[in-house]
């Protein structure tokens, strides 16, 4: 027999909502028994009997032997020693043992032990039927593609949409996202553009949890490491302000406008103290001031980013665009400038110059972010203009390792804090880049076309498998990346620790043969530091050569000048020249030629006699085709001297060519000319010869 309840309703009220009351107890059916179906039922037998017809093995069959274990002990103070041993006394006891061991039956009692003992021993060897093999082995991640996926999408609740500033996730696991919207364009808001920023739930993309409003817009909002309800925040008039979620949408407090930044606050961080409420702000006025939230009224150090030594001065510092903190290494901390330097500082410095130790020069542009590797706090990550970089504090003069040029600028970026090896940046077309250095260095292993606004910020959860990114529009979308992004393999830290070894290693190289090649440089009184291969070092090159070139020459001619005025004149050269030759030998030659030769002779090309020629190889200073050092070191040089001294040769051999036509009726010179030696002609004759030469 079915029980049927049939329920009944009028078409016209079909989705009317259904009205119930309460009322009593209904019967709707009364079953009475029936003695006759029990002589239809039939009783059986419960116990199921089987019959085991093998041998019965045990469970396995090496372990043949079972270990009984027995527990028992021997009380030393009652019964354990002799009566007549006194436990306490250590010379008693020690007498004792060396007569026991001197006993005959000594060895005996323990060959009869061992046997006992051994069986014990090789109790160990008994395999162990529920040991799990491979137990201590790591689950090695399979190497499989990587991917990502859009899990949530958060939008600004109001109507004019503000780009995302800052992004923080609570310290409760993150289970909540605060968000700042801040328009940074100056006097182009509009006038009732919204100042609020929001405090999401994770789970909750619909509507946001918690509200801050103030009249003016924050522009960064960090979450308290120890509190999840405690937060600090930068504003844009450069005050900086601390919120409780307990305490509704006003802040707690807000520091003093004139003891404040003067430009809006871009990084607000809190400091690992122990008392838990201090935290520090930068802005790009270039200071660097330190607050406690229980006093607000002005802070409690303010550090100016100037580099010069002996001066601080508020209008020469360097205005800063990100700021990193480490919590293991409390009083250091690094500063991104918004002209691409890096400044590793430590607050406990006296100076200025030691709070402000190291500087590196990142970036042609702003340093948009700046983080340290989780795991290995000596290699930083900075971010800016087109590419991401990865530092060492031991080599300050380059990057060890960089990305190659983006098509589009990058405006965040940060460490993976589970995977060692991953960090993420963020581009200006929406693109969100990851990359891996233990798999590929020249491109990234993952990119993602979140969506086409610009990517402002990003955060990373402690997880390391979701990310939050704010863009240009004011939405926050969640990302969850694969597994192989967020878990560490086995051997990944002692790889990540060869390359970065490696990659420092090969720097510190490099800048050793650039500090080498600027000494070289100083020395040789060169106005530029080498610092590597440049465009115009051909052409500098060639400039000082041209001018040790032509210092040389100058040089050269002014020797030759000097030794010119010093030199006897070219004639007297040519009469000690001829002397020389031997008087004999030179009257048969002169004999044995024909008058019209001597005067073909004298008829030389270029108007110049004999001696003239005689006198320019005087001059000259060298027989033809030999050189002097100078003249070799001055290369093309020599040659030019010797054209000069050929000039000059030329200029004191006119005069003479002039005394040879003297008027008629002169007597004839003092000393005998070769000519009238070698023919022994009159004066007239020699005149009329000179004439028609």
């Amino acid at each position: 027999m079915e029980v049927e309840y049939v329920y009944t309703k009028k078409r016209s009220e079909f989705g009317r909502q259904c009205l119930f009351a309460e009322s009593g107890t209904k019967l709707l059916e009364n079953i009475a028994p029936n003695k006759d179906l029990l002589n239809q039922y039939v009783l059986e037998n419960p116990v199921h009997r089987g019959t085991q017809l093998s041998r019965e093995y045990a469970e396995h069959e090496v372990n043949t032997v079972r270990a009984e274990y027995t527990q028992h002990g021997c009380n030393h103070t009652e019964g354990g020693w002799p009566r007549d041993i006194n436990i306490a006394d250590l010379e008693q006891t020690q007498r004792f043992r060396k007569k026991v061991e001197k006993d005959d039956s000594y060895i005996n009692t323990v060959l009869q032990l061992s046997n006992s003992m051994e069986f014990c021993i090789l109790q160990n060897n008994a395999f162990n039927i529920y040991e799990m093999y491979f137990d201590d082995l790591e689950s090695g991640c399979l190497v499989d593609k990587s991917s990502a996926r859009t899990v949530n999408m958060y939008r600004d609740p109001c109507p004019i949409k503000r780009p995302v500033t800052h992004v923080s996730w609570s310290p409760d696991g993150g289970s909540r996202i605060a968000v700042t919207h801040c328009n940074f364009d100056f006097q182009r808001a509009p006038s009732d553009l919204s100042t609020a920023s929001y405090i999401w739930e994770v789970e909750n993309p619909n509507k946001p949890e918690h509200t801050f409003q103030w009249p003016v817009a924050m522009s960064c909002l960090e979450y308290s490491p120890k509190d999840p309800h405690s937060l600090v925040s930068g504003l844009l008039s450069g005050q900086v302000a601390c919120w409780d979620t307990r305490r509704g949408a006003e802040p707690v407090d807000v520091s003093v406008l004139e003891t404040s930044h003067r430009d809006p606050v871009h990084n607000c961080i809190w400091i690992n103290s122990k008392s838990g409420t201090e935290f520090f702000s930068s802005s790009m006025d270039g200071q660097v001031k330190w607050w406690d939230t229980r006093k607000m009224e002005e802070p409690l150090e303010t550090l100016v980013l100037d580099a010069n030594k002996d001066e601080q001065l508020l209008s020469r510092a360097m205005g800063a665009s990100s700021l990193e903190y480490e919590p293991t290494i409390p009083t250091r901390f690094m500063v991104g400038t918004e002209n691409g330097m890096v400044l590793a500082c430590n607050r406990k410095g006296k100076t200025p110059a030691e709070k402000m130790s190291m500087q590196f020069k990142a970036h042609p542009g702003p340093v948009v972010a700046l983080q340290r590797n989780p795991g290995f706090i000596k290699n930083f990550l900075s971010v800016g203009d087109w590419t991401a970089r990865i530092w060492s504090e031991d080599c300050r003069e380059s990057a060890i390792m960089w990305t190659s040029y983006h098509p589009a600028l990058l405006t965040d970026g940060c460490w993976s804090p589970t995977k060692l090896s991953v960090f993420f940046t963020t581009r200006m077309d929406g693109v969100l880049d990851v990359w891996d250095i233990l798999q590929q260095q020249r491109e990234p292993c993952l990119s993602i076309k979140v969506c086409d606004e610009a990517l402002r910020c990003m955060r990373v959860h402690e997880v390391g498998q979701l990310a939050a990114i704010g863009n240009d529009k004011g939405n926050v979308c969640l990302i969850e990346f694969s597994e192989n992004l967020a878990v560490t393999n086995k051997n990944d830290k002692t790889l990540l620790t060869h390359m970065f070894e490696r990659e420092s290693r090969r720097e510190r190289i490099l800048e050793g043969k650039s500090r080498e090649q600027r000494l070289k440089a100083k020395v040789h009184g060169s106005e530029t530091a080498v610092k590597g291969p440049k465009t115009n070092q051909s052409a500098e090159f060639r400039a000082q050569a041209e001018r040790d070139f032509f210092a040389i020459v100058n040089k050269e001619i002014q020797q030759m000048a000097q030794a010119s005025e010093n030199m006897p004149t070219p004639l007297d050269q040519a009469d000690m020249g001829m002397a020389e030759d031997g008087a004999a030998g030179r009257k048969a030659s002169v004999a044995g030629l024909p008058a019209g030769s001597r005067r073909a002779s004298s008829e030389a090309p270029g108007g110049a006699s004999p001696r003239g020629r005689r006198a320019s190889d005087a001059i000259g200073g060298s027989p033809k085709g030999s050189l002097r050092p100078e003249d070799v070191a001055g290369g093309a040089g020599s040659r030019a001297v010797s054209q000069s001294s050929e000039s000059q040769a030329s200029q004191k051999a006119s005069p003479e060519a002039s005394l040879q036509a003297p008027e008629a009726g002169a007597s004839a010179p003092a000393s005998p000319r070769p000519s009238q030696a070698e023919d022994g002609a009159s004066p007239g004759q020699q005149s009329k010869r000179s004439s028609k030469s």
